[in-house]
C-alpha cells in the first residue's frame, strides 16, 4: 500500500531555507508531509509534543532542502552497473584483465557486462572488439563507455545480437566498420548500441523493480531527495507506480520520456496523451530530445570543427523536424530537456526555442550539459528563460597537461570554454546541477565541491581549471535545492517554509561553509522525503 506523508520534528539545528525569512531558527515540524512550523527548538518541541510527533535532536547539524539531482539516469543505472566498473584502468591490458577475471567466475551463457569504459586507452587503436575476445573466448562482452554515447562488442556478442554490417539509422547512431565492412565493435550512439543491449540476458520484472528500489535508497544515502529521470520510458513509469504502491518509493521524480529521432506523430500523441501520469511522489509530462552526441567521439555540434575535422553533423538528419518536435511538445504544456553539448548545437537549440509562444504559469524549458560556450551563446543565453542543466562534474576526465581525449579533440585553446557555469549565472541564467549518473558520481557532493573548486577535490596539488568560473558554497547549494524547483514551477519544493513539501537534508556540517576539499566527506545525517526518514547514518 502506498505510503503517506510522515511526521518529524526536528530540532537543534542551523536551517538554511533559501527564503531569506527565519535567519534565526534552529527548528522544524513537518505534519502529513508537510512543513507546518519552523523556528526555535522550544516552540517545535511544544507543539510536537502537543501533537505527538517524534522529535529528533541534532546537535547543531544543518538542514537544507532536499537535494535533487536535476539530470540522472536511476533506471537505466540499475541495468548497466550490474557488470565491472571499468573506470580508472589506463590500458588495453588492465581492460582485459578485469574482463578475465569476470569470465572467470560467470556461469555459462551469462554475458561479460562492463561500464564506466575510457576512450583514453584506446587512442592508438580506436574502440575495437578484437583487442579484448579473448580475455573471455566464446563469451559474448558488451561494454559502455563513461558518458553512455558508445557501446564495444566483441564477436560473440555482435553476433548473437545479428549486428554483421553498417546500418542507416534515422538519427546521428553509428556501427563502425573495418574498410572492408566488418564491425569492429564500436557502436556509436544509443540507437546503434542498444542492439547490442537487447540482446544480453534481462533481469526479471521483480529483479528491474528491486534494482531501482534499491538504486533510489543508495541516492537517499549521500542526501538526494530526488532527481530528473532524463531516460523516462513506458516500463519506468511501471516501475514507480509499483513501487510508490507497494510503499518502496523513497524518492521524488520528474520523468523526461525519451523522444527517439525515429518517433513519429503517433508517438508524439501517445507521449502527449499520457503527460498526466503521476503518483504522489512522481510525475511525467516532460520530455528529452537529443541535439548532438559528445565532443569525444567527434558526434558533439560545434561552431567550427574539431581537431579531427568533426562537429559539423547534427543528431537529427532534419533540423526542422526537430522544431516541429519541441512545437508539439511545447503546445501540450510538456517541459522540454534538450541535450545540447557542442556550443553550436546551444545555438541552435535556442533559435528553435526562441520562436515558442509564452504559457501562462508553465515553466521554460531547459537545455542539458553546455559542455562548451562561445561569448555568442553566453549572450544568446541572457534574457531567454532557459535553465542552463549543467554538470561540472564532468570535469574529474579533464588533464592539467590538455593531454585528455576531450580537450585534445576539441583542439588547441577552446577546453577554454568548457563548463562555464559562473558566466551562465552571471547572465541572468537559471542555473541547475547534476550527475548524468551513471557517467558521474550521483554524489552531489562531489557535485558541488567540482562546481566551487574546479580542481580534484582533497588534493592540495591539484590543477584548477578555469578558476574565474567557480561557483560560490551558497550558489552550489540553491542549483541543487530551490533552482531545480524553480525550473519545473514547484513553489513548495527547495524551499524550508509552511507549507513546502517535507523533503530535507540533514547535513553534519554547513555544506555552504564547508570548503570544496571538505565537501566530499561531508556526514550525511539524514535524508527525509514528505516527512518520512529515508537514510539515517
Amino acid at each position: 500500500m502506498a505510503q503517506l506523508g510522515g511526521d518529524l520534528a526536528l530540532v537543534g539545528a542551523r536551517l538554511r531555507t533559501n527564503t531569506g525569512e527565519h535567519a534565526d531558527a534552529t527548528a522544524l515540524l513537518i505534519q502529513a508531509g508537510r512543513i507546518a512550523l519552523l523556528g526555535d527548538d522550544d516552540t517545535v518541541r511544544a507543539a510536537a509534543q502537543e501533537r505527538g510527533i517524534a522529535v529528533r535532536e541534532l546537535g547543531g547539524a544543518t538542514i537544507t532542502p532536499g537535494f535533487f539531482d536535476s539530470h540522472t539516469h536511476p533506471h537505466w543505472a540499475a541495468e548497466v552497473t550490474a557488470g565491472i566498473d571499468l573506470g580508472g584502468l589506463e590500458t588495453i591490458d588492465e581492460i582485459r584483465a578485469a574482463i578475465a577475471a569476470e569470465h572467470a567466475q560467470l556461469p555459462e551463457g551469462a554475458w561479460v557486462r562492463g561500464w564506466n569504459l575510457e576512450y583514453e586507452p584506446f587512442e592508438e587503436t580506436g574502440l575495437r572488439g578484437d583487442l579484448l575476445a579473448d580475455a573471455a573466448p566464446g563469451r559474448p562482452v558488451a561494454l559502455i563507455c563513461y558518458d553512455l554515447h558508445t557501446g564495444l562488442g566483441t564477436a560473440p556478442a555482435l553476433a548473437a545480437a545479428g549486428i554483421t554490417g553498417a546500418r542507416e539509422f534515422e538519427d546521428a547512431s553509428e556501427i563502425v566498420v573495418d574498410a572492408d565492412g566488418t564491425p569492429t565493435g564500436e557502436l556509436r550512439e544509443p540507437t546503434a548500441y542498444q542492439i547490442l543491449f537487447d540482446a544480453a540476458p534481462k533481469p526479471s520484472p521483480e529483479e528491474e523493480r528491486e534494482g531501482l528500489r534499491d538504486m533510489f535508497r543508495t541516492l537517499a544515502a549521500v542526501g538526494l531527495t530526488g532527481g530528473a529521470i532524463m531516460d523516462g520510458k513506458d516500463r519506468t513509469v511501471e516501475l514507480l507506480g509499483e513501487l510508490e504502491e507497494r510503499g518502496e518509493l523513497d524518492h521524488r521524480v520528474t520523468v523526461h520520456h525519451w523522444h527517439a529521432v525515429s518517433d513519429t506523430d503517433a508517438d508524439v500523441a501517445r507521449v502527449i496523451a499520457g503527460k498526466a501520469r503521476a503518483g504522489r511522489l512522481w510525475q511525467t509530462g516532460a520530455i528529452k530530445l537529443f541535439s548532438d552526441g559528445v565532443i569525444d567521439t567527434g558526434t558533439a555540434w560545434l561552431h567550427r570543427v574539431d581537431a579531427c575535422g568533426d562537429g559539423r553533423v547534427p543528431f537529427w538528419p532534419s533540423w526542422e523536424r526537430y522544431g516541429e518536435v519541441v512545437r508539439a511538445y511545447h503546445d501540450a504544456g510538456m517541459l522540454i530537456a534538450t541535450h545540447a553539448v557542442g556550443d553550436y548545437a546551444v545555438s541552435q537549440v535556442l533559435d528553435v526555442y526562441a520562436t515558442l509562444p509564452a504559457r501562462d504559469g508553465l515553466p521554460f524549458h531547459s537545455i542539458e550539459h553546455l559542455e562548451v560556450l562561445s561569448d555568442a551563446d553566453v549572450e544568446q543565453l541572457r534574457g531567454s528563460g532557459v535553465t542552463a542543466s549543467m554538470q561540472p562534474l564532468h570535469m574529474q576526465w579533464r588533464a592539467a597537461d590538455h593531454s585528455d581525449n576531450w580537450t585534445v579533440r576539441l583542439g588547441e585553446g577552446r577546453d577554454a570554454t568548457g563548463y562555464r557555469v559562473r558566466d551562465v549565472l552571471d547572465a541572468g541564467v537559471e542555473l541547475t546541477l547534476g550527475s548524468d549518473w551513471p557517467v558521474a558520481q550521483y554524489d552531489p557532493r562531489l557535485g558541488m565541491a567540482w562546481a566551487r573548486g574546479r580542481h580534484t577535490p582533497g588534493d592540495a596539488h591539484a590543477h584548477v581549471f578555469e578558476p574565474e568560473q567557480q561557483l560560490t558554497g551558497e550558489e552550489a547549494v540553491l542549483a541543487y535545492t530551490l533552482w531545480p524547483a524553480r525550473a519545473r514551477g514547484h513553489a513548495d519544493r527547495g524551499v524550508l517554509a509552511v507549507g513546502a513539501v517535507g523533503d530535507v537534508t540533514v547535513w553534519g556540517a554547513d555544506p555552504v561553509t564547508a570548503t570544496p576539499d571538505e565537501l566530499p566527506e561531508l556526514p550525511v545525517r539524514l535524508t527525509v522525503v514528505e516527512g518520512r526518514v529515508v537514510h539515517e547514518a
